[in-house]
């Protein structure tokens, strides 16, 4: 039975093979974000919507070198955050959401990074995209997989959802997809949707999950 007619019975059975089969062919899969502190972690990846990860590792240094925590970045004059993050583009959105988040954790939670999803995504500027990011990478409890646009992507090309609305494909990929998996695959699929399954060639013919795969949406 080719993979476009797999019986949904076998749904969990297919999608342990391409993990174990991702895990092979990226084994060095890990958040591609640099960070010291839960609160480096959360302002990288508010700074990275719309942007590269590669673009953002080269900003943070000088940003946090200037304001390396909350109670800094809180009190940080006009026009100085933005400054900063110019580079990675709708600087002055991020820099109101950075601000913002600053502010919320230092008032509210004693400048320290709250752990649960709730009070995470009560903050300006935090989704929860960015919030299973910090729950997952810096406290090891994610609340679910992260979904940005190439787990989305691969999500529905490997019949995993059949969803575009970020929050019902993770509500589906974690049904799925084992909880001790859930941190890793999401950087395993965002290794992959990069170097092989781009969203509009993917190579399918150099792909370790193409036996697997039922390509759906891939003409």
């Amino acid at each position: 039975m080719s993979p476009r007619q797999s019986n949904p019975r076998s749904a969990p059975e297919r999608a342990r093979r391409i993990l174990d089969t991702l895990e092979k062919a990226h084994p060095e899969a890990r958040c591609a974000l640099d960070y010291r502190s839960p609160f480096q972690l959360a302002v990288a990846t508010i700074l990275s919507a719309q942007c590269t990860d590669e673009r953002v590792n080269k900003v943070t240094p000088r940003l946090f070198a200037r304001f390396p925590d909350a109670a800094a970045l809180a009190s940080a004059p006009r026009g100085a955050i933005e400054t900063l993050i110019r580079s990675t583009g709708f600087f002055n959105a991020k820099g109101r959401s950075v601000r913002g988040a600053a502010r919320a954790i230092v008032g509210t939670h004693g400048g320290q990074v709250p752990r649960t999803m709730a009070e995470l995504n009560a903050l300006p500027g935090v989704g929860r995209k960015t919030a299973n990011v910090v729950l997952g990478n810096a406290f090891g409890a994610p609340d679910g997989v992260v979904v940005d646009t190439h787990v989305g992507r691969l999500a529905r090309r490997l019949g995993w959802s059949r969803h575009a609305d970020p929050e019902k494909v993770e509500r589906d990929l974690n049904r799925l997809i084992p909880r001790d998996r859930w941190v890793w695959v999401s950087h395993a699929l965002i290794l992959h949707g990069r170097r092989v399954c781009g969203s509009r060639k993917p190579r399918c013919g150099d792909c370790s999950l193409a036996d697997l795969c039922p390509k759906r949406g891939v003409a």
